[in-house]
């Protein structure tokens, strides 16, 4: 079954940024491995956030990023682990890795989910990919103890793996119920725009040094 899925999301891996001309630079393929958040739950593949992310990137003069959509919706650390070399290809050049969120909803251990997350950063190095590790907080129903432990894995794991945090991928939409959908947790299209603007902006400067611009999503 597992066998499967995985020849599924090889047919859903949809390359977002837009079209490269002859005589651009070569194409640089930024990979976004991740869950619902990434594949665009309730949403098309054009308003999913690896397509806005390779048109925020493209407006900020990075319109040589390919921009790869990695996202499997329910899918938590563990899948992800086991999914990496077959969803981050070969020919890949970096990775966003933005995943956790369905291991806090779920009450999973946050030191599996640490090393989970771990195994997939080392990995990323091993290959010399650039890494953006996406942070993600737990619910507030999951009670302090749980929400310190979990909230505190990925900037434990930054600062131990050397990679760049981005804090909490869902910052502009999560105070904000009018940029969600129904369900309270998947962000409506212009949401997904929202959170695709600071997102673009932090990988410009920590991957291609670029300050970042105050440009309209």
């Amino acid at each position: 079954m597992r066998h499967m899925l995985h020849l599924v999301v090889i047919g859903l891996l949809v390359l977002t940024s837009p079209a490269i001309a002859a005589g651009d630079p070569p194409a640089y393929r930024l990979v976004v491995l991740g869950d619902s958040l990434s594949a665009g739950f309730g949403l098309s593949d054009d308003e999913a956030l690896p397509a806005a992310l390779g048109r925020a990137l493209a407006a900020r003069g990075l319109g040589q990023v390919v921009v790869i959509n990695a996202g499997v919706s329910g899918d938590t650390t563990a899948g992800g682990l086991a999914r990496f070399d077959f969803s981050v290809g070969p020919d890949a050049d970096g990775v966003v890795i933005a995943l956790g969120a369905n291991d806090a909803l779920q009450g999973q251990p946050p030191a599996q989910t640490q090393a989970n997350l771990t195994a997939m950063i080392e990995r990323a190095q091993a290959r010399g990919l650039d890494i953006v590790l996406a942070g993600m907080l737990a619910p507030v129903n999951m009670g302090a103890e749980y929400r310190q432990e979990f909230d505190a894995i990925y900037p434990q794991l930054a600062q131990e793996e050397h990679v760049a945090l981005y804090p909490f991928l869902l910052a502009p939409v999560a105070l904000h119920p009018e940029f969600l959908q129904r369900d309270g947790l998947h962000p409506t299209s212009r949401g997904v725009e929202l959170m695709a603007a600071p997102l673009a902006d932090f990988i410009a400067a920590t991957l291609f040094h670029t300050p970042a611009q105050e440009l309209a999503p």
